[in-house]
């Protein structure tokens, strides 16, 4: 019998993902806190993020957008990838993440002051992030990170502009019940690349889809962004692990930048028919 070793390790990365979440922050693993380059995905988007936790840079000639942030302590390694690309931290105007998670969410409340950005959120998520995770329905019941308040709330299709860059919200909850991903577009060499900052649908351990499910509507939210994902045209894909999209299969520190590094259309898809598998295969479980 024959395996496939791409699929297994995508596997054991998300095993790996959910178990780190459900148990404290001082068993974190590794790959959270460790540095990596920061490098060019494509385009005008940017990784600056840690081994393991992704935070993305998207550029402009008007100030930047930063996605994600990693944790509490992150924000000096953040600030080195981000300097090591050319730009700058303070030139960052608008906060945005893709899940209220705290090993996502630890330092938005920290470079808000920092800088002066405004921090954006979908609706669903922005109670979350306003008091530091106490309303997460799956990890709340107490302070996990430092709150931030929101400025603006964001909608599903939304254009979101800073100068020359685009991003479009694609709500994709599940994970929680605002997790978000953005869309844009790039063109280099002639060619058009579409370009997707995912968030997967994972599902953590101890999360409830339809038996005292863990918020109203959860199975609903998982099926509807397993169906929209799958119907994405996608080039580049990158997401919030390192993990989840092959970061380091893809990419190596010092590695010459080409436009086709990240391309992995069936990556993407993949990677959604797999998550979407063990999300039924815990339906068929919970109504058994």
């Amino acid at each position: 019998m024959s395996i496939d070793l791409r699929r297994l390790a995508a596997a054991v990365a998300v095993c790996l993902l959910v178990v780190a979440l459900a148990v404290p922050a001082a068993a974190q693993p590794d790959g959270w806190a460790r540095p990596f380059p920061g490098h060019r995905v494509i385009g005008n988007l940017y990784a600056v993020g840690t081994y393991d936790l992704a935070v993305f840079l998207v550029t402009s000639d008007e100030g930047h957008f930063l996605i994600n942030t990693g944790l509490e302590d992150s924000i000096p390694l953040i600030r080195d990838n981000i300097e090591s690309l050319g730009f700058r931290l303070d030139d960052v105007r608008v906060l945005l993440q893709m899940q209220a998670h705290w090993d996502h969410t630890a330092a938005l409340a920290q470079i808000k002051e920092a800088v002066g950005a405004e921090m954006w959120a979908t609706a669903e998520d922005a109670p979350v992030l306003e008091d530091g995770g106490f309303s997460d329905p799956h990890f709340g019941g107490r302070q996990s990170f430092r709150p931030v308040s929101v400025d603006r709330i964001i909608e599903d299709g939304e254009v979101l502009q800073l100068g020359d860059a685009r991003l479009t919200v694609m709500l994709s909850p599940g994970h929680t019940a605002g997790s978000s991903s953005y869309l844009m577009t790039v063109t280099e060499g002639g060619r058009e690349y579409n370009v997707a900052i995912a968030n997967m649908a994972t599902i953590n351990p101890g999360k409830r889809l339809v038996v005292d499910p863990t918020y109203p509507g959860v199975a609903d939210d998982f099926a509807e962004t397993f169906r929209r994902q799958k119907a994405l045209d996608v080039d580049v894909w990158v997401s919030a692990h390192g993990g989840q999209y092959g970061l380091h299969d893809k990419y190596e520190a010092g590695q010459e930048y080409s436009p086709d590094t990240f391309v992995d259309p069936e990556g993407f898809r993949e990677a959604v028919e797999r998550l979407e598998n063990l999300y039924l295969a815990q339906l068929e479980s919970e109504r058994q």
